[in-house]
């Protein structure tokens, strides 16, 4: 077989891999697949329709046989994906399963002949330093957050929770469930008037400022985003809650350890800290906490038979570097090593699932503005990071878990009610 090839040529060539490729997948009466020519050439459903861009796009696709070099295909525009993106995962999952050495050789034998074009500009964040360092993770988390403002609010509810919220029914808007989100960590952790609370990773202050004016404590939030930290400041001039709230541009290492806090809350953060400083993560928010005093960390969790296995390559070095999920055992046995008391534990993986398909169906809404004010790369990186969590969500390989726990009194004392009524609203 010639290495210049013509246009039929290339066509046929593609069309070997991809029905080699995708012989006896599911999903064909949902899924069709077309050339960079319009010809289709598998499936028979117009619900996802995946398009080759180019005469080398299955070349970089199929280059590594892995979640990244297919999601890098995507991103930099050698395969389009219109329609139902959620339809993909599974036939991603199938491939990727279910690929004896035999299947790769024989489909490496038919990609290797495919044409190929010089390798594409990639954008990447490079870190250096100790991992999970203050300095990189500031590096780390700055990568992800300061994107831009104007992105979020693109697929972000009104008050910017970028977390997993909380829907009573099926129907309720994502303005309502982030709401209600709000009020259920308010009620789990039973704030009182006057109280200090402490928000580890505050965002973009949604819960600081929910917790002021509905409860009249003292909230102090931390964020390592400067965008997310200006943001805040802004925001509690607009509210004139300047005497009740507080943001820090700082990392939760940097805090004096004073028992100084009532309650403290952590959403959406723990997922940065890493195995490796789970117990001083405990142990500086147990210091920071008064006797009797509460926390609730609302973290992702992976699922502990997928514990080990190698991380998504994609989500690692487009979206969330040195991000690391724990098993909710491990986070709960280095909680009670560092002197907690675990009150309540409560999963809410299937929230996370409908989250998360509510931000994919806004940020696809919004295509035009997200490009113009974050680029291409970037929406495609952020519409398949999303949808692709929300199948590992609804699939069970990551859940989502709010931790209660206790810093009892001297006695032994937790200050809880007998029952769990008071989470109820």
């Amino acid at each position: 077989m010639k290495n210049v090839c013509s246009e039929s040529e290339w066509v046929r060539r593609n069309e070997l891999v991809v029905k080699e490729l995708l012989s006896n997948a599911p999903g064909e009466n949902d899924i069709s697949v077309y050339l960079w020519n319009g010809r289709k050439v598998w499936g028979k459903g117009e619900k996802l329709k995946i398009k080759l861009k180019t005469p080398w796009s299955l070349k970089e696709a199929l280059k590594e046989f892995n979640d990244l070099s297919l999601a890098e295909s995507y991103i930099y525009g050698l395969i389009d994906l219109e329609g139902d993106i959620f339809i993909l995962f599974p036939i991603v999952d199938w491939i990727l399963e279910t690929f004896t050495l035999r299947k790769k050789l024989k489909v490496w034998k038919l990609v290797k002949d495919l044409p190929s074009e010089e390798e594409i500009k990639k954008c990447r964040v490079e870190l250096d330093g100790e991992v999970h360092s203050i300095e990189r993770d500031r590096k780390a988390v700055q990568y992800h957050y300061d994107v831009s403002n104007e992105f979020y609010k693109l697929f972000l509810d009104r008050k910017m929770v970028y977390s997993c919220a909380f829907f009573k029914n099926y129907s309720d808007s994502l303005d309502k469930a982030q709401e209600q989100k709000l009020e259920y960590i308010c009620k789990k952790l039973r704030l009182k008037e006057g109280e200090k609370l402490l928000d580890i990773g505050c965002g973009w202050g949604a819960l600081i400022l929910h917790a002021a004016k509905n409860y009249g404590v003292q909230a102090v939030g931390i964020t390592l985003s400067k965008n997310q930290y200006e943001f805040v400041k802004e925001k509690i001039k607009e509210e004139k809650l300047e005497d009740k709230c507080t943001v820090l541009l700082a990392d939760y290492r940097e805090l004096d350890d004073v028992h100084y806090y009532d309650k403290v809350v952590s959403v959406g953060m723990f997922e940065h800290v890493g195995k490796v400083n789970a117990l001083k993560y405990f142990k500086k928010i147990y210091n920071l906490l008064k006797e009797g005093g509460v926390f609730l960390n609302h973290a992702i969790s992976c699922n502990y038979k997928e514990y080990g296995k190698p991380p998504s390559q994609f989500i690692r070095k487009y979206v969330f570097p040195d991000g690391e999920l724990l098993p909710i055992s491990t986070t709960v046995e280095e909680a009670e090593k560092a002197g907690f008391e675990i009150r309540d534990v409560e999963s809410l993986r299937e929230h996370y699932t409908l989250t998360l398909m509510h931000w994919v169906k806004r940020l696809e809404n919004n295509y035009d503005k997200a490009v113009r004010v974050a680029g291409e790369e970037k929406y495609r990186i952020w519409r398949l990071y999303m949808a692709s969590s929300s199948y590992q969500f609804l699939t069970n390989r990551t859940g989502l878990y709010q931790t209660l726990m206790v810093k009892t009194d001297r006695e032994g004392n937790s200050g809880f009610p007998l029952t769990r009524f008071y989470m109820c609203f």
